[in-house]
């Protein structure tokens, strides 16, 4: 068994979206030994920074929130793709060939991944990308890049998942990752009726991973 951690290590100086220092997590010691006798760290961030998922409140008004989803949705099995022929977006016909069902969760690795710096012309998930998985009716969808879609005016690749329940998993790391099926764990922290959680998303291989 191999355990792969495809998370984003949280640190001042990480990556974060467009480079922005809002988005840049403060780690402050708030109590040391010769003080207080232990010592403590105070962490502030935003939601979105690093790995993260996506809840429909995010660009949707009256969107479903962190409380409304089950743990079922973030464990099982999932399906990593290899797209990174992909030149500047996934649209519906790089994905078609592809064997994506209802209820899957459906990695994509793509050129994102050779980069550790902020890179604004990422590889995102075009409209109509967004419209075949919704109408797969899959359970979610990442990518290795801080968002899945760059720049689209009222954010519709968003809007298209969420509006159908697909949560929105940001932020991976899929340098080393061989396409493949592999068991996921993908905990979100445990904070309630928010847009967004941070979480610690790992993969499982087992002799007995299927090929895709």
């Amino acid at each position: 068994m191999k355990i792969f951690d495809i998370s984003m290590g949280i640190h001042p100086s990480m990556t974060v979206y467009k480079n922005r220092e809002n988005k840049r997590p403060e780690l402050n010691n708030t109590a040391s030994f010769e003080k207080e006798g232990v010592y403590e760290t105070l962490l502030s961030m935003n939601l979105h920074t690093g790995t993260h998922i996506d809840f429909p409140l995010h660009t949707m008004k009256d969107g479903k929130n962190s409380n409304q989803y089950q743990l079922e949705t973030f464990l099982g099995k999932v399906k990593v793709f290899d797209l990174s022929k992909v030149i500047d977006h996934i649209t519906k016909d790089d994905l078609t060939s592809l064997d994506i069902n209802e209820n899957d969760f459906v990695l994509f690795k793509t050129k994102n991944s050779e980069i550790e710096t902020f890179d604004f012309e990422f590889v995102y998930v075009d409209l109509s990308a967004a419209q075949y998985l919704s109408d797969r009716k899959i359970r979610g969808v990442g990518i290795d890049s801080l968002g899945i879609e760059r720049n689209q005016v009222n954010h519709p690749t968003h809007d298209t998942l969420l509006s159908h329940n697909i949560v929105i998993l940001e932020g991976l790391r899929l340098k080393n990752i061989e396409p493949k099926i592999y068991d996921f764990v993908c905990l979100p922290i445990k904070i309630e009726s928010v847009e967004a959680l941070p979480v610690r998303a790992i993969l499982i291989e087992t002799d007995i991973n299927q090929q895709i």
